[in-house]
């Protein structure tokens, strides 16, 4: 993951949580120590995320319906669910997984 598309991350989620994040919301979620967490997040934003906080970055991502949900995720692709039970499923987890950060952000 680069630094933009960390910024484009924060900006979706943004959008998918209704509310604006900020860098230290974002190092909330990714579980940054709150002294220094949002400058970490500004750092990343410009030279990109460690290999660690992508694979965080990219789980938080499911969240928004523009990234897509990791294959070790995705249950609803599998021959025992009805292909017309898959949309509500997966709309079902992505709400979940919002539902989480907005837990995580208090």
């Amino acid at each position: 993951m680069t630094g933009p598309e960390l910024k484009q991350l924060r900006d979706d989620l943004s959008a998918a949580l209704e509310r604006k994040l900020t860098a230290a919301d974002m190092a909330k979620l990714c579980g940054l120590p709150e002294k220094g967490g949002a400058d970490t997040i500004r750092r990343w934003e410009v030279r990109g995320p460690t290999p660690s906080a992508t694979k965080v970055l990219r789980v938080l991502a499911m969240a928004s319906e523009r990234y897509p949900i990791l294959e070790n995720f995705d249950v609803f692709d599998r021959h025992d669910v009805r292909e017309e039970d898959r949309p509500a499923r997966r709309a079902a987890f992505r709400a979940q997984m919002r539902d989480e950060a907005l837990r995580r952000l208090g």
